[in-house]
């Protein structure tokens, strides 16, 4: 064989071998056209998606977002300590105690017989189990414990959750600050217009208050309500944004339209977070007192 035969060979080799790679390339691309190229594609105006139910909390810089589960174990956590006459601080201590002990949900379970909110162990004198998975219950206790310390009103936040809890890992609380400073100043009233919802447009559930609002304040709330409408009067300013803020970390699982406190209106999205604003932006809408809120229910 001579030199030109062996290069019309290698020629031929290279051309073979060329074929079988474009081949099994376009054996690939119909493989996946045929897995895959035939789906149609979701559009948005055919199938939203729809995101999470979640309320999020935002008071001076800082914020935080919670499930409805979360907020409503948060309102009572929050609530317990208004009812006390505790100021915010407690109940960012306890938020951020929760929030790391059970991620704010109420657990059956934990390590050795730990139970609920904040993880109180039956065995170290914290009560009953039943007791212990009453959130009202587990809440108060931790306040008790919390107050004895001499100075958990200016000692470092995590340092005084640590105190309370006696955790194998003393600063873990550390990353629940922010986020329970948040929750408790818009929940404790300090911090007007600072929870929005985003919830489902789905049924929602009964929307019964009363034992969330009569166990905070007792007679000093009028709450009315005619079908899905709310209506709450507040002896002042500061308590009607923390009952309505309270109440709209109770309602995220039950469902919330509309929110209104005086002159502010929050219009409920079920596909984003809505922007509370003043109602003379919105001419079919009044002003109502400044201690006054409406709430109206899905």
């Amino acid at each position: 064989m001579g030199p030109g035969d062996q290069r019309v060979r290698s020629g031929l080799a290279i051309v073979v071998v060329s074929l079988a790679t474009a081949l099994a390339l376009i054996v690939v691309m119909v493989i996946v056209w045929l897995a895959v190229g035939r789906v149609k594609p979701v559009l948005l105006n055919e199938d939203p998606i729809v995101p999470i139910d979640h309320c999020v909390a935002t008071a001076g810089g800082y914020t935080g977002s919670m499930t409805p589960e979360q907020a409503g174990n948060a309102a009572i956590i929050v609530g317990e300590s208004i009812r006390r006459g505790l100021p915010a601080r407690a109940a960012t201590i306890a938020l951020v105690t929760a929030w790391q002990e059970s991620s704010l949900r109420n657990l059956d379970y934990g390590d050795r017989d730990s139970l609920g909110l904040f993880q109180q162990r039956p065995s170290q004198g914290w009560g009953t189990p039943k007791q212990i998975m009453d959130p009202w219950y587990a809440a108060g206790k931790f306040y008790d414990a919390l107050v004895k310390l001499k100075h958990w009103q200016s000692d470092d936040i995590t340092a005084v959750a640590q105190a309370v809890q006696n955790s194998a890992f003393p600063d873990a609380y550390r990353k629940h600050e922010d986020a329970g400073r948040a929750w408790a100043s818009t929940l404790t009233g300090q911090t007007a217009a600072g929870v929005r919802c985003v919830t489902n447009d789905g049924p929602g559930g009964d929307g019964d208050l009363t034992p969330l609002l009569t166990k905070v304040w007792g007679k000093k709330l009028g709450v009315t309500q005619q079908g899905q409408v709310i209506t709450i009067n507040a002896p002042d300013i500061e308590t009607a944004w923390s009952a309505a803020q309270l109440s709209m970390a109770q309602l995220a699982a039950s469902g919330i339209a509309s929110v209104q406190v005086g002159a502010w209106y929050l219009q409920v999205d079920p596909l984003s977070l809505a922007d509370w604003h003043n109602v003379a932006q919105t001419p079919l809408l009044q002003a109502i007192p400044d201690n006054q809120v409406v709430l109206i229910l899905r």
